[in-house]
């Protein structure tokens, strides 16, 4: 939706007369995104009061409405520059600097300088992955991200804390494990291993009744203990792209998720 402003009609050498569009904001695509930044900023709140339970709740939600805003914008055709500007901002917040910073307030602050390093490092990666992913949109194979999205990098980071704290762990006891998720999942995002993207699953396609069921069943499962639910399905995928990639590897297929590369500059010979 737009501003509401008239279009000013205008006249062309022709003698046509064309109406211009003012330039606009589109409302419901960036509500999602909104939303998703106040999940973000939530989470840094709620890890700053000791409630680590529900800053993992402030990063799941905001990666729910993160996948929902692109999906939104394309069915209702409002899909703009500013969106996915928007986007990228609010995913540094949300996926970015959210994590690092519930992560250093949870385990890390105990390890000094290398609690911020590893903080930082995260951080800095999830920066550089939303910076690649933009530059790279037009030359990746939609069906798979280069390098761990930073949504899972996000969710395995706070899913270990939401566990740990949710099971009643010593914060203390597990400093160096958080010190290896978090460079884990930093590091992973800015690799050129190829995770599944989901994106060639199209909203609008027909599906059998039985999807349906197993989808219920799904969130049924997830019910029965989110914290332990949530956090090994992440590890699973977060593992699943280097096990694509050693699979393709061992059968001399490409591994690159590059398709094509024409822009400048030139990336051709950086992602195989």
């Amino acid at each position: 939706m737009h501003d509401g402003s008239n279009p000013q009609p205008t006249d062309t050498p022709d003698g046509v007369v064309v109406r211009k569009r003012r330039k606009g904001i589109y409302i419901l695509p960036n509500l999602f995104t909104l939303g998703g930044l106040f999940g973000g900023f939530y989470a840094v709140v709620m890890a700053m009061n000791g409630r680590f339970d529900l800053a993992a709740a402030g990063v799941f939600g905001a990666m729910v409405l993160d996948s929902l805003d692109g999906r939104v914008a394309r069915m209702t055709n409002t899909q703009s520059a500013f969106g996915e500007q928007m986007d990228s901002l609010a995913d540094m917040v949300s996926f970015g600097a959210a994590p690092a910073l519930i992560a250093y307030e949870y385990a890390l602050r105990g390890l000094g300088r290398w609690g911020w390093i590893a903080a930082f490092v995260y951080c800095a990666c999830a920066a550089l992955r939303l910076a690649r992913f933009n530059v790279n949109t037009g030359v990746v194979d939609k069906r798979w991200f280069q390098g761990l999205p930073s949504p899972a990098a996000a969710a395995l980071v706070t899913g270990f804390i939401w566990l740990l704290n949710d099971y009643g762990f010593e914060r203390g006891s597990v400093s160096w494990a958080m010190f290896a998720l978090a460079l884990y999942a930093g590091l992973t995002m800015v690799t050129n291993v190829p995770f599944y993207s989901f994106k060639d699953i199209s909203m609008k396609r027909s599906v059998p009744f039985a999807v349906i069921v197993l989808m219920a069943l799904a969130i049924a499962i997830i019910n029965i203990d989110p914290p332990v639910v949530l956090f090994a399905l992440f590890v699973v995928y977060g593992i699943s792209g280097y096990v694509v990639y050693i699979w393709r590897k061992s059968k001399g297929e490409q591994t690159s998720v590059i398709s094509t590369s024409t822009d400048e500059p030139d990336e051709r010979g950086l992602h195989r």
